[in-house]
């Protein structure tokens, strides 16, 4: 029995679509166990190019069961959207290879309107939401004021309690920010067109989980963001609103009892961030510009420029122990390729004191990178398929970084494909 979980270590955006997309080959199972669709899983195969918000990435695969726990914010209206994009892409999607949870909570249509009207709110002081209702959706869920999915089955009961809600909800979005009230008969329309048409998918994915566990199947764990955006170990108020850890896994999925037996996490060769918050390591300018077209780096859910900058061990380190992460996939290695020495931003300065620590959230501010200039490549890397296929300096650079964080890289990825990866 194996049950590992794939997660980011640094700021989200890292790459783990493509590695779920690529080890699904050796799972049965896949569940996505936090988040909503807040962020984007870029997944390249055979069938095309997919950016993936709610699904799980082992879509995929023919006869793997993909799974939404109950820790997930689950959107019916982008869900269903995002299904429908898939299918139309050849890629099927039944009861049969995706279930929900029924004790999902869903995120209602007031929870994008509330994000929205927040961050305008905060103005300058914004947090950089992508406005897709996870802060008020998970404020709803503490707070136990959010509907459960498996409620959609009993459709008299389910108005009555959306009635009661919004009566609560109308208090806020009128009288705090001015906005138009909720009805009804809008409830109506989203109930019919969205949630009736996820109904077939719902089910006790806890007892599946449970079976599947008794039957010896492999169980693969899908995070969302990283561990620089979890709630609880992240840089605080600039995080998501659910953990992104492993050790949450077993929870977000529905099966507690669940003990994982290793955890990939996944580290981009150079760093990249969306959202506000601090970023020690940015680079600006005209350095910036082409390290972000050399990755593509715009967010696959708002399209917007992703900031980026050279790889950061202190941050990197700090992801890996947080995650418990047992072994690394490294990926975008191809895009350093341009360069003829690549900055790795090696400890953090503090306070006129130089540290391998990562600093408290409000410390981060005031923290400059030390940067040093390692030898670069300078050729395309792209064919490479095995270990001795890279160029020396690209070896001597993965390996410095395993070094450096203290874990194994175990995967190193060349290229957005399936098979652009080598496996050490």
């Amino acid at each position: 029995m194996k049950n590992s979980a794939i997660v980011g270590i640094n700021w989200g955006d890292e790459g783990k679509g493509r590695m779920v997309d690529l080890l699904t080959q050796s799972y049965d199972v896949v569940v996505r166990y936090q988040g909503g669709g807040n962020a984007g899983h870029t997944v390249v195969n055979e069938k095309g190019k997919f950016a993936l918000h709610l699904l799980p990435s082992g879509i995929f695969r023919e006869g793997v069961v993909n799974i939404l726990g109950s820790g997930v914010a689950l959107d019916p209206e982008n869900l269903w959207i995002e299904i429908e994009n898939v299918r139309a892409k050849g890629v099927p999607v039944t009861p049969e290879n995706l279930k929900i949870s029924d004790r999902a909570s869903l995120l209602l249509p007031w929870h994008r309107d509330l994000d929205e009207l927040e961050e305008k709110r905060l103005a300058d002081k914004k947090y950089g939401s992508t406005k897709q209702g996870i802060a008020p959706f998970y404020s709803d869920r503490s707070q136990k004021k959010t509907v459960l999915a498996g409620e959609l089955r009993n459709k008299t009961a389910v108005r009555e309690h959306l009635s009661e809600l919004m009566e609560w909800k109308n208090l806020t979005l009128t009288g705090v920010y001015g906005a138009a009230p909720y009805t009804m008969e809008r409830l109506e329309e989203w109930l019919n067109a969205y949630c009736e048409k996820i109904l077939p998918f719902l089910c006790d994915t806890g007892e599946y989980l449970r079976e599947a566990q008794r039957e010896g199947k492999r169980i693969l764990m899908e995070a969302q963001l990283g561990a620089l955006r979890d709630l609880d170990c992240g840089i605080y108020p600039y995080t998501t609103s659910s953990n992104t850890t492993a050790a949450y896994a077993p929870i977000g999925a529905g099966l507690p009892s669940m003990k994982l037996t290793d955890v990939i996490g996944v580290v981009k060769a150079y760093s990249t961030c969306v959202g506000e918050g601090p970023f020690v390591c940015e680079m600006f300018g005209a350095e910036a510009e082409r390290l972000r077209e050399a990755g593509s780096e715009y967010g696959a859910k708002t399209g917007r420029p992703r900031r980026v900058g050279p790889l950061d061990l202190v941050a990197t380190r700090y992801g890996v122990e947080m995650q418990g992460a047992t072994e690394i996939a490294l990926t975008k290695l191809d895009v350093l390729s341009y360069m003829e020495t690549i900055p790795v931003c090696v400890r953090y300065l503090v306070d006129g004191k130089e540290t391998d620590r990562f600093p408290f959230p409000t410390e981060l501010a005031n923290a400059k990178p030390v940067v040093e200039y390692w030898e670069g490549w300078g050729c395309d890397v792209s064919g490479a398929r095995r270990w001795e296929d890279l160029p020396r300096a690209a070896r001597e650079y993965v390996q410095k970084i395993e070094d450096a964080v203290g874990c194994p890289v175990r995967y190193v990825s060349v290229g957005p494909e399936r098979d652009s990866i080598i496996v050490r």
